[in-house]
């Protein structure tokens, strides 16, 4: 579920495609996107049955640990994009505002905390040419709660 309003259209992200960008302000820390229908919730090791690039595969996020969720039916969460440098800090399924984003903001989250551990994404970020993997589990959560807990104090 994506909270604030928002529209789809085309990314500033070279090769992107589309992007999901907010139509109106929204503060640092508040939650952007939210965990709502999740479809389907498997281990890594059964996801990684399915061919790389299947449904299943290609609307899967990790959610915690090796449980990934999926989301086949394509909602606008796959419009947000990857970026080293993201406006949204993507923890155990919602993203949150990095900083106080202004309405037009595109929306981006690492994909290096989406993806499973050691996965390599089929493309590099667009912007330093450097691949894209994902980190351990235990790294990605203590990563993500440590800058959660940064924007909630304010720092």
């Amino acid at each position: 579920m994506i909270v604030p309003r928002y529209r789809i259209a085309a990314s500033g992200i070279a090769g992107a495609g589309r992007g999901l960008f907010l139509s109106e302000p929204v503060a640092r820390g508040r939650v952007i996107v939210a965990p709502d229908k999740v479809h389907t919730v498997m281990t890594e090791a059964e996801l990684r049955r399915y061919p790389p690039n299947s449904v299943e595969v290609s609307s899967s996020v990790r959610w915690f640990e090796r449980w990934f969720s999926l989301t086949p039916e394509w909602s606008d969460e796959c419009y947000v994009n990857h970026s080293f440098s993201p406006s949204g800090l993507w923890h155990l399924g919602f993203v949150f505002a990095a900083y106080a984003l202004p309405a037009g903001s595109e929306v981006t989250v690492d994909y290096r905390y989406v993806i499973g551990d050691g996965e390599r994404m089929p493309f590099a970020d667009a912007v330093t040419g450097a691949s894209i993997v994902g980190l351990p589990w235990a790294q990605a959560l203590g990563e993500s709660a440590a800058a959660l807990q940064r924007l909630l104090d304010g720092q």
